[in-house]
């Protein structure tokens, strides 16, 4: 259910006896945007006009009297937030570096460069005229927001047709968006238009940008770009003009038919995203590649570093893309590009800007970090300012277990051991704060950049050892079709695994997402008693846990002891059917012992261990195992 209509398909499936399929499904109302845009870009001026017509559908139950737009490239001056905000938080230091020099918490991309941008170097986007319905608008900019008082409110459920002029400065590459970045690449074109902030059931966001994350409207896009016609474009959407523009575009065996005069006019349309990327070089060489049911296009800069990865990596996706499918959901739209620009790897809807010049292993590694954004990012889009963990977390755990189950010589290995050893520094730091922080206010570029990616991926993979890995994989698949393009919070994932597993989770994400207490489960002492063996385990962290608990005798015989969370109220399933398995009593979380009675004389064991699989976010594994 989206669009509003809430009132007709109530009615309608009261008269058609659908009350109960109704009930079942996810129902959140979600605004509408239609973006039509000419744009106009002056090359080797490095600015561009544009007209923008935005159809918004207001499809909340809310009278809104006012909108905001993001003006993302006013960020780009000396003095801004993000110029701010980068400076101060280089005057952290995290420790020394090898060499011994103070290892500060710089943004590497970023770090004091806007404060030194001349005037030609700047990026802006000037609003030259507003019309809501016609009628002129007052506005205010507030550095990279536009704050619209509308001279009358758009009604619930009502639309207002808002008419744009602005001109705008392609900034000196810095962050994700630019010109001239450092492989070369002329135009990397994110964040390039004024954009409507998201309204949802929790009101407006619009959050300044200071380098973190987004969060947009879904809606359909149609694009018109003029420009040198020496330049070749790839991002979002549908190319709608392909044999009059060619550049591997055209139709198969069809005669490219160019206008006469100096540009082309590239025209895009992209149904049901929620932001328009481009990029654009003369250089640029376009191969596709055929996968299941779209077209994925690749745009890079050939040269030593590029001429065999790229080719490579298209050949890797649709293997990659089997993987995807089965086990994140499938890919809806038509066509997924591959772009070298931006400033490292970053995601938009239907595209990706990555760093070009790299090996085929990390080409390929960065490639699928991106493009698994389209899921988490993309289609399911939850708030990634509140959330970034379920968007940079989920991403990672994503792209690491892809990576690892296509590529046969990691195939069998640990996928997420790294994101355990990024959770287990930041531990050690004075640098953790808890993962519901807002993105753009961590203390530290550290703290931020390991709860989100390293910290987020652990809380999905130690999910598995919670409700078992099959509940978890299945549960996965479920998130995707029940909340893809409804933009889910935290609270709506934890329903579809509990709904998915049968257990309790809402103490997981407590714990593991509000807070900072920490795991830590010890084998505390092991005594006989007669014919049998006691071992008392110790919880010694603030973060109460299941346990599995492995016991193996001289004769090599394992036996799993389950040990269940008084507060899950259920029991994950045997993972390991080849394992004797025996269920506990639960755990209860305020008990900081519990003994484990074992059928079996102390003489007759060879190992104890809690956690063999290593799931557990254990921050001292030291004492989880005893071996006589």
């Amino acid at each position: 259910m989206k669009h509003g209509v809430l009132g007709s398909c109530l009615a309608l499936t009261m008269m058609t006896g659908s009350w109960l399929q109704l009930n079942a499904q996810s129902d959140r109302w979600q605004q509408r945007v239609k973006y039509t845009m000419d744009v106009a870009m002056d090359a080797p001026a490095n600015k561009l006009t544009g007209k923008q017509r935005l159809e918004y559908f207001n499809n909340s139950p809310d009278t809104l009297k006012k909108v905001f737009y993001h003006l993302y490239w006013n960020a780009f001056q000396p003095g801004s937030m993000m110029d701010v905000r980068s400076r101060e938080l280089g005057k952290i230091v995290l420790g020394k570096d090898k060499n011994g020099h103070p290892r500060q918490d710089w943004d590497g991309r970023v770090r004091d460069r806007i404060s030194k941008l001349k005037p030609d170097e700047i990026g802006y986007q000037k609003i030259i005229s507003l019309k809501r319905d016609g009628k002129t608008q007052a506005f205010k900019v507030v550095e990279t927001i536009l704050e619209v008082p509308l001279d009358k409110p758009i009604l619930p459920h009502s639309k207002a047709v808002f008419d744009m002029e602005f001109e705008a400065q392609v900034p000196v590459q810095i962050r994700r968006s630019g010109r001239h970045n450092a492989e070369g690449v002329d135009f990397s074109m994110s964040q390039w238009y004024p954009k409507m902030c998201e309204y949802d059931y929790e009101g407006w966001h619009p959050t300044p940008y200071i380098a973190r994350e987004f969060y947009g409207i879904w809606g359909d896009y149609d694009v018109k770009i003029s420009i040198d016609k020496k330049y070749v474009l790839g991002g979002t959407g549908y190319l709608q003009n392909p044999n009059q523009i060619g550049y591997g575009y055209e139709t198969p065996g069809a005669k490219v038919n160019r206008p006469a005069g100096n540009n082309l006019t590239w025209h895009f349309v992209a149904p049901n995203v929620h932001d328009f990327v481009w990029a654009a070089d003369p250089d640029y060489k376009h191969i596709t590649q055929k996968v299941d049911g779209f077209t994925a296009h690749f745009f890079y800069i050939e040269n030593d570093a590029t001429r065999e990865s790229w080719p490579q990596l298209a050949k890797m996706v649709p293997v990659a893309y089997n993987y995807i499918k089965t086990h994140y959901g499938a890919y809806p739209y038509q066509q997924y590009s591959f772009i070298q620009g931006g400033d490292g790897g970053m995601e938009y809807p239907m595209a990706t800007l990555i760093q070009g010049n790299r090996n085929i292993a990390a080409l390929y590694n960065l490639a699928l970090h991106e493009w698994m954004h389209s899921w988490y990012q993309g289609m399911l889009a939850t708030n990634e300012s509140l959330y970034p963990w379920m968007d940079e977390g989920f991403t990672t755990f994503a792209e690491d277990a892809t990576y690892h189950n296509t590529i046969d010589s990691l195939k069998g290995k640990n996928p997420h051991e790294g994101s355990y050893d990024g959770y287990f520094a930041l531990v050690r730091s004075p640098f953790e704060e808890p993962a519901s922080t807002h993105a753009d206010h961590f203390n530290s570029n550290y703290g931020y950049s390991l709860t989100a990616y390293s910290k987020g991926a652990v809380f999905l993979e130690q999910l598995g050892y919670v409700i078992g890995k099959d509940n978890r994989d299945a549960g996965l698949l479920r998130y995707y079709n029940e909340w893809r393009f409804k933009h889910p919070n935290a609270n709506d994932f934890i329903r579809v695994m509990e709904k998915q597993s049968g257990i309790q989770l809402d103490w997981y994400k407590q714990y593991f997402i509000n807070s900072t207490k920490h795991i830590d489960y010890g084998i505390d002492s092991v005594y006989s008693k007669g014919n049998k063996t006691v071992v008392r385990l110790r919880r010694i962290g603030l973060f109460p846990m299941p346990v599995d608990f492995m016991v193996t005798d001289k004769n090599g015989n394992q036996v799993m002891h389950y040990i269940p969370l008084s507060l899950m109220f259920g029991e994950k399933p045997n993972e390991q059917p080849a394992v004797k398995r025996v269920v506990d009593p639960v755990w209860y979380w305020t008990n900081l012992t519990y003994e484990v009675e074992l059928d079996l004389p102390l003489s007759d064991i060879k190992e104890l261990e809690i956690d063999p699989s290593q799931r557990l976010a254990d921050t001292d594994r030291s004492n989880n195992k005893a071996v006589s």
